[in-house]
C-alpha cells in the first residue's frame, strides 16, 4: 500500500507539498515521515505552525479517504502484507461488490462465502467469461454432455448469461459473492 501525504496549510497556500510511503511502516519512520512533509511545508511556504497532513492520492488494495487517521491505516497496511494472494483477492471482489474494506477484516474473510476464478495466466484473447463458461462445462456443471454435441456449444451465450452474477473485479479475474 503507498500513500501520498501532502502538508494541507501548504496546499491551502498554494504549495503541493507532500512525499510517497509506502505502508506499513514503524510508528517511528511514519511519524518522521510525516514531520519531513511539515517541515519542508513550512520552508516553501513560509509560514510556520503546519500541523496536518493528507492523503491526497494512493495505490492500494482496498479504498482510502483523504482524511482517513494515517496511524490506523498503516496498522491496516501491517494486516493486508500477511494476506494470501487469494486472501486479497477476496478482499477486493468484496469491495467491488460494496462491502466496507474495514468491515469485512474485522469479521474475518472466512465469514464470506465467494467463488474467484483467476485467468491472468491466460494468454489467449478468449473473453473471461467464456474461460469460465467454457471451465463450467469442463467440470460438467452442465450435465454430461456427448462428444458430438460439443461443437454446438454457444460459450458466448453462456457468458453473456453469466455476466449477470459474476463481475470482472480486476483484469482476467472473474467472482461473485454467493
Amino acid at each position: 500500500m503507498e500513500i501520498y501525504i501532502t502538508d494541507l496549510q501548504a496546499y491551502n497556500e498554494g504549495h503541493l507539498v507532500g512525499k510517497w510511503i509506502q505502508l506499513p511502516l514503524t510508528t517511528f519512520e511514519l511519524s518522521q515521515a510525516i514531520s519531513e512533509v511539515l517541515c519542508e511545508g513550512e520552508v516553501i511556504s513560509g509560514s510556520e505552525n503546519h500541523e496536518e497532513v493528507f492523503i491526497s492520492d494512493y495505490e492500494a488494495d482496498v479504498s482510502i479517504h483523504e482524511f482517513e487517521d494515517i496511524y490506523s491505516l498503516n496498522e491496516l497496511a501491517e494486516i493486508l502484507s500477511e494476506y494470501s494472494e487469494d486472501e486479497t483477492l477476496k478482499l477486493m471482489l468484496l469491495s467491488h461488490e460494496g462491502y466496507n474494506e474495514r468491515e469485512v477484516i474485522g469479521n474475518g474473510l472466512d465469514s464470506y462465502d465467494v467463488n474467484i476464478y483467476d485467468y491472468r495466466d491466460n494468454d489467449s484473447f478468449t473473453d473471461t467469461y467464456e474461460l469460465l463458461a467454457s471451465d463450467f462445462i469442463d467440470e460438467g456443471l452442465f450435465g454430461d454432455i456427448p462428444k458430438s454435441l460439443e461443437f454446438y456449444i454457444d460459450y458466448s451465450a453462456i457468458a453473456r448469461d453469466l455476466r449477470m452474477d459474476y463481475s470482472e473485479f480486476t483484469d482476467g479475474v472473474i467472482g461473485r459473492v454467493a
